[in-house]
């Protein structure tokens, strides 16, 4: 099915000031165009070039067979080797095409048992065009473990359980997310315990978790097999392998089916901006050679990362990727993706060393990496038009235009996309001004600043500014004191006082101003006290930091339970009125001043008051719709740490007189020093 060319209105009527950059933005439409005529033409069109895994790696045919594939076109020769051939090179000899597709199949033993054993471990050897003989894990492998008491290597696995040992789905996705709030979550860190967390774990404590806070979409962390636990899932070795660190592939199955049983939605963080430059068990140097995957040469290596870059204009490197992602839609359920590292992969500078300054020559000029847009185009477009319910974020610093428009009017086709400017801000705030010097148009400027009909996931931190180095709100907020001064059996001191009521407030007005969705870290819903850091040699490998402690949060002599407790409203508030699907909010009062700051957004009024010391009496606030409102919500509650001066409830009735260019207003509202309301109006 042919696509048709790219109307340069449509791209103007999205953006006016895109016009200089038609020509540039038809240009790599036209190259995604003629990618997936290529696609249609030779392959059969997504829906058979996408089921590559079914092909390529270890695969068992109808007649219990097992056909082997790998794309290896700079290897002379190859064999299969494993323990069930006792690691022989020369008994199974592989064929290779004229492609440099390498295949053997071998045949079920005379007892019907299959050739290879389940869990067996495996390898390809090959002959270089230089004479050398390497081994290399499959590419497309499914299983690989580690023992680290042998060696820090990686083994390949042949996962074959029998029909008994296979975990079968038994619920169906949910519908497509909406007013999507986001748990972004780490199997591994998932324990009290300083050890690695399981699967099922995870499933068993963490989702009833999710799912109680009010949270309808989690994001799995560091899935994607990974050779260094530290690197937080980011250096991948294994693309089509899920962390045997956690447990089993069924274990990982268990626990996507068991949160679509609760009506939540799973997407995975998805690294294909780069690859670990690891040779024995990555893919670099898989066939010998220093490009196969990858460009050559410095074209080929993040300097940053330290990592393989993928070359995106190659068609099997095409396939591999756009593979990957329909093995994890169809394998394990998953129900979308969250692209790491988009930055990186659009520009030839990756992003290194440019501070983007939104001047759209910057997009489309010569530092765009048109090959790694299209693969993000051509991924968007495929995986949407498999599977409708489909959710893609893009994790994008640069604020490419269109990145969240439809592959069709000229975007990259992301549902979502990061906005990643609002936790720099509030973590520029906390480290260098006191909340009496915050600018508050400048806060509403950077909450409310994203692309027209572009939608935006908005977080006040994620996994990024918990990381050993950073700090947490929570952290920047309370410090020292958090290891102190914690208990409700202690004198509530002022700086935690503070600490507790902007935390609420951060998070409130990020949550129903920043953007169509909301992302939180896990733990940082109760202020974790801690950073994370992953065992490594600079901490003699220690666990204590690389977990999230639960028990504080569950002790009803902690303060931490308000934070928590609070986080759970306020999902619950916003999936009740929708106000992450509505419009964008309207903005009627930022008085520098009194720092009241008051929006309407899905029919809701919102009362901010960031004045350190002073409470407001009476004080009027516009509102566009009369009637009759009271207070569904206010951090003011004493189970989430408040002092109960602002309650829910009560009557405030509108009177028909423009206000802060609102057509009514309200009065007599009540808003405490660093307190925050909600107001709903009442049928």
């Amino acid at each position: 099915m042919s696509t048709q060319p790219l109307d340069p209105k449509i791209v103007l009527d999205s953006d006016g000031y895109l016009e200089p950059n038609v020509p540039a933005i038809v240009h790599r439409h036209d190259s995604f165009r003629n990618w997936k005529e290529t696609i249609d033409r030779h392959e059969g069109g997504y829906e058979n070039f996408t089921k590559g895994y079914l092909r390529f790696g270890l695969n068992v045919g109808p007649g219990g067979e097992v056909i082997y594939r790998e794309w290896a076109p700079g290897a002379t020769e190859a064999c299969l080797i494993g323990d069930f051939n006792d690691w022989n090179r020369t008994s199974h000899p592989m064929k290779k095409n004229e492609f440099g597709i390498w295949e053997i199949t071998l045949p079920p033993l005379s007892s019907g048992a299959c050739a290879i054993p389940h869990d067996s471990k495996i390898k390809i050897s090959m002959i270089t065009r230089d004479g050398r003989r390497i081994e290399r894990l499959p590419a497309w492998i499914k299983r690989v473990t580690q023992d680290l008491d042998v060696s820090p290597v990686y083994d390949a696995r042949f996962w074959n359980p029998p029909a008994s040992e296979r975990y079968t789905f038994k619920n169906s996705r949910p519908p497509k997310a909406k007013d999507v709030r986001i748990y972004e979550a780490h199997v591994g860190i998932s324990s009290p315990e300083g050890r690695v967390a399981t699967y099922k774990e995870f499933t068993k404590n963490i989702l009833p978790r999710i799912k109680k806070l009010g949270y309808n979409v989690i994001q799995l962390m560091a899935i994607m097999e990974h050779a260094y636990y530290a690197s937080f899932g980011y250096q991948v070795t294994s693309f089509f392998a899920a962390s045997s660190r956690y447990g089993t592939p069924e274990d990982l199955k268990e626990l996507i089916d068991t949160a679509h049983g609760m009506g939540l939605t799973v997407l995975l963080d998805i690294v294909h901006s780069h690859a670990c430059k690891n040779v024995l068990d990555g893919l670099n140097e898989f066939d010998g050679t220093d490009h196969h995957y990858f460009h050559e040469g410095a074209k080929g290596r993040h300097e940053l990362w330290d990592s393989r870059l993928f070359n995106y204009g190659s068609h099997e490197v095409l396939r591999f990727l756009l593979s990957n992602l329909r093995f994890y839609m169809e394998e394990y359920q998953f129900d979308g993706f969250r692209f790491d590292g988009v930055t990186s992969m659009m520009y030839v500078h990756h992003g290194i060393g440019t501070g983007f300054s939104g001047g759209y020559h910057e997009y489309f000029g010569p530092g765009q990496d048109e090959e790694g847009v299209v693969y993000l185009m051509l991924a968007n477009d495929a995986l949407h038009t498999l599977y409708p319910s489909v959710i893609t974020i893009a994790e994008d610093v640069s604020g490419m235009p269109l990145l969240g428009a439809p592959v069709s009017k000229g975007g990259v086709g992301f549902d979502y996309r990061l906005s990643m400017a609002i936790p720099d801000m509030w973590i520029k705030l906390l480290k260098h001004k006191s909340d009496g010097e915050w600018d508050l148009a400048n806060i509403v400027h950077t909450l409310t600043n994203r692309r027209h009909g572009e939608k935006s996931i908005a977080y006040c931190e994620s996994h990024d500014q918990a990381l050993v180095g950073d700090k947490t709100i929570a952290f920047w907020l309370m410090d020292k004191e958090m290891y102190t001064n914690m208990s409700d059996l202690t004198e509530l001191t002022p700086t935690v006082s503070r600490g507790i009521a902007l935390h609420k407030m951060i998070r409130l007005l990020t949550h129903s101003l920043g953007g169509e969705g909301y992302l939180n870290f896990e733990g940082n819903e109760f202020g974790h006290p801690e950073w994370l850091d992953f065992p490594r040699a600079g901490n003699q490998n220690s666990f204590h930091y690389a977990r999230r402690q639960w028990n504080i949060a569950d002790d009803p002599l902690l303060r931490y339970r308000y934070l928590y407790d609070f986080d759970g409203a306020m999902n619950h508030t916003a999936a009740q009125y929708g106000w992450l699907e509505a419009p964008q909010a309207y903005v009627s009062l930022k008085h520098e001043g009194d720092k009241v700051l008051v929006y309407e957004r899905a029919g809701l009024l919102f009362v901010f008051n960031f004045h350190t010391t002073n409470s407001y009496t009476d004080y009027r606030v516009g509102i566009e719709v009369p009637g009759k409102y009271t207070v569904v919500l206010t951090s003011d509650e004493k189970r989430f740490g408040g002092f109960e001066n602002a309650k829910l409830g009560g009557e405030y009735l509108t009177t028909p007189l423009e206000w802060n260019n609102r057509k009514n207003f309200l009065q007599q509202v009540y808003i405490p020093a660093r307190t925050c309301l909600v107001l709903a109006k009442v049928d």
